[in-house]
């Protein structure tokens, strides 16, 4: 009996051994889960961080346009380009709050108005009157303009090297520019003792480039005459003005008048008036030529600020204001043609491109 009752304690022990063990080996089944809920945790926070830097690196922008036209639209696209170009794309990481005036004033102040009621990471004006009004409403948002001309006589900055505050940007002229297609035409067009302009004296833009080309002319003894223009639907009234009056035709960055440039295209080549330009995009149009640059070149220039405001950390206010510094004479041979203007030799030789100034 005492022999049967051993056996059955020594069984006994054996299985609660037995079963203290299974229990270690659940508890460490458990432990492993714990691991893994452990491990789903840290997944978990990476998702969580993940999140985190998604919602960060998605942005809002708004821009504001005065007027739909060659110059300034292909300004956007060009910025557009450098922020596609640093992984930020509309429709993925990035809301676009796109505005145009339409040529009217009194939409720059109410755009801007729209603008100043909401937060963006960044906003955007192309052209000096978007900008102005940006400028005196928007003050949560940090702020780029590009086309404007003179950005201390606009009063957007007052220091072009530290503008400070929440603005910045690039001007789309560079005042040798102006002197030098001046210093073309006095040189290759002899027979040209004035140069008619039309323009709006409303544009402040418009109005400080007219200043430049003036004062460089009179340095060749040429007389500026001026058309002057409200909107755009004076602009071939007052071109058809100043035939019989100048020898040649010439614009400035005059978003009115740009705005309505085929009329002036049209008189300059009825009258066999050499029609002189600012911007490459009014000569690939008609223009016989001009000294500029490329504005998608210039909005991917104001592109790569918004980078460094976005992406960098960089404060806007810090960021140098920029002008074009790649001049270049660019001419149409094709209008050329049409405005009776022979083309020499020393003319094609004072352009640096050719394959891509010398429009035929």
């Amino acid at each position: 009996m005492r022999k049967k009752l051993g056996v059955w304690l020594a069984l006994s022990l054996l299985l609660v051994g037995v079963v203290a063990c299974g229990n270690n080996t659940n508890g460490n089944g458990n432990a492993a889960s714990g691991g893994n809920t452990g491990t789903t945790g840290t997944e978990n926070t990476a998702d969580a961080g993940n999140a985190a830097e998604s919602t960060q690196d998605s942005y809002k922008i708004a821009i504001s346009q005065i007027v739909e036209h060659p110059s300034l639209d292909a300004t956007r696209e060009g910025f557009m380009a450098a922020l596609k170009d640093a992984g930020i794309v509309e429709g993925e990481n990035l809301k676009l709050d796109y505005n145009n005036a339409q040529g009217d004033p009194t939409n720059n102040t109410t755009i801007a108005q729209k603008i100043a009621g909401e937060k963006y990471d960044l906003v955007l004006a192309i052209a000096t009157p978007p900008a102005q009004a940006v400028a005196q409403q928007v003050k949560n948002s940090p702020i780029l303009f590009a086309a404007v001309t003179d950005p201390i006589d606009a009063k957007l900055v007052d220091n072009l090297d530290q503008p400070g505050g929440n603005i910045s940007g690039a001007s789309d002229t560079n005042p040798e520019a102006i002197t030098k297609l001046m210093d073309f035409v006095a040189a290759n067009f002899k027979d040209v003792k004035s140069v008619g302009l039309v323009l709006n004296q409303g544009e402040p833009n418009a109005v400080v480039m007219a200043d430049h080309a003036e004062k460089a002319l009179e340095a060749h003894g040429i007389k500026l005459v001026k058309a002057s223009v409200t909107n755009t639907s004076e602009v071939k009234q007052a071109a058809e003005s100043l035939v019989g009056r100048v020898d040649a035709l010439y614009i400035t960055l005059d978003n009115t008048v740009v705005e309505a440039v085929n009329t002036v295209i049209q008189v300059a080549n009825e009258n066999d008036l050499p029609f002189f330009s600012s911007d490459r995009d009014t000569v690939e149009k008609g223009a016989f030529a001009t000294v500029g640059f490329k504005y998608y070149d210039h909005g991917y220039q104001v592109g790569q600020m918004a980078v460094d405001v976005l992406k960098n950390g960089k404060k806007v206010g810090d960021l140098k204001v920029t002008v074009p510094d790649k001049l270049d004479l660019i001419m149409n041979l094709k209008a050329a043609a049409e405005q009776g203007i022979e083309v020499t030799d020393a003319m094609k030789d004072q352009i640096n491109d050719k394959a891509n100034n010398l429009i035929e």
